[in-house]
């Protein structure tokens, strides 16, 4: 549609987005409390992962021996520090965009593409961070397996992880419908013309 027809009114004198705005009130208001809904109990999650996170990434296993620390150069120790890191530091993205979230005006415009960008944001960041703090945990436990029970441990870290994966595979399709919505402006017609 050309941009031009945006500024045309109708015999009423409203523009397409006055309109719009007054026929979708109602989806506006249901979309907003849901948004508030959903970030709020997101919120809590990415709180307490960031608490974890940051009492992961501040004790360091194995301790420190004459101010070196006891584990460095193990493949474990630094997959333990790598993971809680990305684990804090993406919690608190994600914390920050699902506050960003319940602050905003909920205007028509907001819905367009901020929201859904803060949203898509802040979900990723909040599955990363827990899957970060799944490996953080499986690597700062290996250290407390005896050498003969190491090999068992790694099909019960898959069972540990499986929760979550299928949570996640659960909330896959919605999180492409709300990546396609916000890249794609136009929505492509469902049927096919055909000429006579």
């Amino acid at each position: 549609m050309p941009r031009h027809f945006f500024a045309h009114r109708n015999t009423e004198g409203k523009t397409s987005r006055e309109v719009f705005a007054e026929t979708h009130r109602d989806m506006i208001k249901d979309g907003g409390t849901w948004l508030t809904n959903t970030s709020q109990s997101c919120s809590v999650v990415a709180a307490l992962i960031t608490t974890v996170a940051y009492a992961s990434a501040t004790t360091v296993p194995g301790g420190a021996e004459g101010g070196k620390l006891a584990l460095r150069g193990h493949p474990a120790f630094d997959i333990f520090t790598i993971a809680s890191l990305i684990a804090l530091c993406l919690s608190v993205t994600s914390l920050t965009m699902f506050l960003s979230i319940l602050t905003s005006r909920y205007q028509v415009p907001d819905f367009l593409h901020n929201l859904p960008t803060k949203l898509i944001l802040g979900l990723t960041s909040l599955f990363v961070s827990i899957a970060a703090m799944l490996v953080s945990f499986c690597a700062g436990h290996f250290f407390d397996l005896e050498d003969r029970l190491r090999q068992t441990a790694y099909p019960i870290y898959a069972i540990t992880c499986l929760p979550v994966s299928i949570y996640a595979i659960a909330q896959f399709p919605l999180y492409l419908d709300l990546i396609k919505s916000t890249i794609i402006t136009v929505p492509k017609r469902s049927y096919e013309v055909t000429s006579f």
